[in-house]
């Protein structure tokens, strides 16, 4: 991958006299964040540095972006990565062994966050743009998120928080997850987004040719779903005793264990029959556009780990459109 070092913090378009911000992508997946803020940010945004550890993941954001992202991020110097305005991560969830908890940054060393927070340290970026499970606010009695949030406020940030559900904001998905946002100009206020009508429905996120082979064709299977699955306007799920239908007319959340052993794909009956969602139903249901490129030389239980591992784009283009509201005024 090929970086455009550049020294300013951000740029200016000479023609068009409009700031252009500069963003890394850290824990990158196949890209679900950056693309929300690309279409939050337009021409304004211009991505130096990825970083993502998955090698299938990797092939799937080189697709899409024409960039392989670095690979663990534990082995890149921060004075490696370009200067950068934005920093976006999707980080894992990990605890803090720490004894007393001393509070702020070393208490950060041994976990992933650390490797955020070393790059925050050095590069001072204006925007941190962190993204993980809504369990995160209570992980490990709530000691991992006062870390964080007190590491990033000792880094100099003002940190905003919230939960919020994709199905509020036009995604038929129930997913919720914790958005932090940390801006380093104390000075910019922030809302996250207000809620919004469902935009489109579970139909609108199923294609109309499937393979056979994600039928269920199995008799001792199907004898156990065919009473089950019986309305073509709901998502089922297989709970391998029994059958959930999620009746608020929304996919149930999508998980990165889908079709690994974990819990199965969402379930649906179509005019053919009771079948799975396929990988592109599951990107669909994550808000990717129907270009959005899911590689052919992948199998589909990798896929499936993709787009439950990614996020819900409208989701992160409406808080990224805020956030280029706030920092834009403050410049």
């Amino acid at each position: 991958m090929t970086y455009f070092m550049e020294r300013n913090l951000f740029t200016m378009d000479s023609q068009k006299n409009t700031k252009r911000y500069k963003a890394i992508d850290l824990f990158a997946g196949i890209g679900g964040i950056r693309l929300g803020f690309e279409r939050a940010f337009g021409n304004k945004i211009e991505f130096v540095f990825a970083s993502e550890i998955d090698k299938y993941a990797c092939e799937t954001y080189y697709a899409n972006f024409g960039e392989k992202p670095c690979g663990d991020i534990t082995k890149i110097d921060e004075k490696n990565i370009p200067p950068f305005d934005i920093l976006l991560a999707g980080f894992p969830c990990q605890a803090f062994s720490v004894a007393g908890l001393r509070k702020g940054f070393e208490d950060t060393r041994g976990t992933l966050f650390f490797e955020i927070a070393r790059i925050l340290k050095h590069h001072k970026p204006k925007v941190v743009f962190l993204e993980n499970v809504k369990g995160f606010k209570n992980h490990d009695k709530g000691t991992t998120f006062k870390v964080i949030k007190e590491t990033l406020e000792e880094l100099g940030y003002k940190v905003f928080s919230q939960v919020l559900n994709a199905k509020d904001f036009g995604v038929p998905q129930n997913r919720e997850r914790i958005y932090i946002i940390g801006f380093l100009d104390s000075s910019v206020e922030f809302e996250f987004p207000e809620k919004e009508e469902l935009g489109i429905s579970i139909e609108n996120c199923l294609e109309e040719k499937v393979e056979e082979k994600y039928y269920y064709t199995n008799k001792v299977l199907f004898e156990k779903l065919k009473d089950e699955v019986v309305c073509q306007e709901t998502v089922y799920q297989w709970r391998r005793q029994y059958v959930r239908a999620n009746k608020s007319k929304v996919c149930p959340t999508l998980t990165a264990n889908m079709g690994t052993g974990g819990h199965n794909v969402p379930i649906i009956k179509d005019k053919f029959g009771i079948r799975k969602l396929t990988p592109r139903e599951c990107a669909n249901f994550q808000g990717f556009p129907k270009d959005f490129i899911l590689p052919g030389g992948l199998v589909d239980s990798q896929l499936y780990k993709q787009c439950g591992n990614s996020v819900v784009v409208k989701v992160v283009e409406d808080i990224a459109q805020l956030i280029k509201k706030g920092i834009d005024k403050n410049v």
